[in-house]
């Protein structure tokens, strides 16, 4: 018997075809695209994946160095396996970072905006010294002034910053459970409506976390506990990840035993229609490779087991 039902209320993509398009893609086709700049692939094993992404923050820091140039990297917390891959690939093969500039996504924010501080154990301040850049040998460590985290003081500059520094030549990242990219969240298209043009340009922000950004945060860093997720972030915007000059996402959401809260989305981002209600959709029109792990890819059905 046929049962039909709007969306929930709370989420503001509401287009109930196009999810439904999406839902039905199968994994034999999700790396189809008609955008060939825009590269998706599955990596089925889990350390060949974290393995693959630290390859290319390496790969790249490594080109730079032998160019004698800056190498400005956007980076997000998580994924978080392949940073320690990568900074031992850098001690290993004594590739210096003195040239290396980092810019993280984003950083949590209390309910009146003000960014955690860097020595708090859930900021990703903390998360990054202690996974990537306090692993690297002091000797080949990019120096603190070219490590840089968003605040609730220099939110609104931080692009300048990136621009500054001669713009990025990549933004990692991943997608949200509502298809945020960092914690530019999708509720914020609404401000923007169908104005594209204009969404491109907007630059980070302090932001409202959306809900299921708390759910998710809470599932894999807050011990399910969805009370300690903090309300608020400082986030990058469209404007910084469509300036980079290349973008490489990863998408890790899988949780094991057939279970991954990323499969859905990780499909309406990546063959749903472009537009402001789910932030990644951007992406597909940019140079990009979308690494899914392979759980993601796996086709969305029902379970009730």
């Amino acid at each position: 018997m046929a049962f039909t039902y709007p969306l929930a209320q709370f989420i503001p993509f509401r287009d109930e075809a196009a999810c439904a398009r999406a839902r039905s893609i199968t994994r034999d086709d999700l790396c189809a695209h008609a955008n060939r700049q825009f590269r998706i692939s599955i990596v089925d094993d889990r350390v060949e994946f974290y393995s693959r992404f630290a390859i290319d923050i390496v790969t790249r820091i490594a080109d730079a160095t032998k160019a004698g140039r800056k190498c400005v990297l956007i980076l997000p917390v998580g994924p978080v396996p392949q940073y320690a891959i990568a900074a031992e690939m850098i001690n290993r093969l004594g590739i210096s970072c003195r040239h290396l500039v980092t810019y993280n996504m984003d950083e949590y924010a209390d309910a009146s905006g003000e960014t955690a501080p860097a020595d708090w154990e859930g900021s990703f301040a903390t998360s990054m010294r202690q996974s990537f850049f306090a692993r690297i040998r002091e000797d080949l460590r990019p120096p603190e002034e070219s490590i840089h985290f968003p605040t609730h003081r220099n939110i609104g500059d931080y692009h300048r910053m990136i621009e500054d520094d001669g713009g990025a030549d990549c933004c990692y990242g991943g997608i949200g459970w509502c298809g945020h990219i960092a914690f530019w969240e999708s509720h914020l298209g609404l401000e923007f409506g169908d104005d594209l043009a204009a969404y491109k340009k907007a630059h980070g922000r302090v932001v409202e976390l959306n809900p299921m950004t708390i759910m998710q945060n809470a599932l894999h860093s807050f011990g399910g506990d969805w009370s300690w997720v903090p309300p608020k972030a400082a986030s990058i915007g469209p404007r910084e990840i469509l300036g980079a000059r290349d973008r490489s996402f990863w998408l890790d959401g899988d949780l094991g035993g057939g279970v991954s809260w990323q499969r859905f989305i990780a499909r309406l981002v990546a063959h749903g229609p472009v537009n402001t209600l789910v932030p990644g959709s951007i992406l597909q029109e940019t140079n990009c490779t979308y690494t899914l792990l392979g759980g993601v890819a796996d086709d969305v059905e029902i379970d009730m087991s």
